[in-house]
């Protein structure tokens, strides 16, 4: 059995300092049970989770001063969780998921370390339904579009568990299937546009030629196809 190295990060913003405990690098890995392993995680792909990525960083960027009056939110595929770290110390109504066996415990760790309320986690793969996750005004996720098959799945996925009336907001760090997802979106009734992001995330870090997906639903959409 490995044993697992850790680094402590802080990732600071206009008005909260937000601290994670992070895998030490990509090279990372313990799955003693073989619980990624049945999940079809590879050895190679199970540290993902437990890094910072710029997508992650973009879009807790963008929730830092993001209306969420009243809003039930649901990030999907959260990783660490950034973002729902950061509106939680917002207290904003916040649910995480994602389908890495360790992220619920990543996320234990890191509302700790942060002094917040616990946070509403579920391990799910998209194809789930029935989840009893309920509905939400407001999806949010980062980097979720790196295989061509999660089109239909996450497309579908987000249109399960969003209210009538919905925005969904995705960074995407170009991985060259965000048109077909959005052909989607558009079929399931959304409108959308694109938003460019800065070449970096700040002046330290290396180029990101990525772009934030926003889409909206509204009621009167859901009205008219009944």
């Amino acid at each position: 059995m490995s044993t697992l190295r850790f680094r402590y990060q802080t990732v600071e913003f206009e008005e909260f300092d937000i601290h994670l405990r992070c895998l030490k690098d990509k090279q990372q890995f313990s799955d003693p049970l073989c619980e990624a392993q049945a999940l079809g995680i590879s050895s190679a792909q199970w540290s993902l989770f437990g890094v910072i990525w710029q997508s992650s960083e973009i879009l807790a960027q963008k929730m830092q001063n993001f209306d969420i009056t009243g809003k039930r939110i649901l990030e999907v595929g959260c990783g660490l969780g950034l973002s729902s770290l950061l509106l939680n110390a917002r207290h904003g109504d916040i649910t995480a998921t994602d389908y890495h066996p360790e992220v619920g415990k990543f996320l234990a760790k890191n509302v700790t370390l942060n002094n917040g309320a616990d946070i509403p986690f579920l391990r799910t793969d998209w194809k789930d339904s029935n989840l009893g996750l309920g509905k939400f005004d407001l999806i949010i996720g980062s980097d979720l579009l790196y295989e061509r098959h999660h089109i239909t799945l996450l497309s579908e996925f987000i249109d399960s568990h969003a209210k009538p009336t919905v925005e969904v907001i995705i960074v995407d760090p170009g991985r060259r299937n965000h048109a077909r997802f959005s052909k989607k979106m558009l079929a399931l009734g959304y409108d959308y546009k694109t938003i460019p992001v800065s070449p970096t995330v700040d002046d330290s870090g290396p180029p990101f030629n990525g772009i934030i997906l926003n889409y909206n639903r509204n009621e009167s959409f859901v009205k008219q196809a009944l």
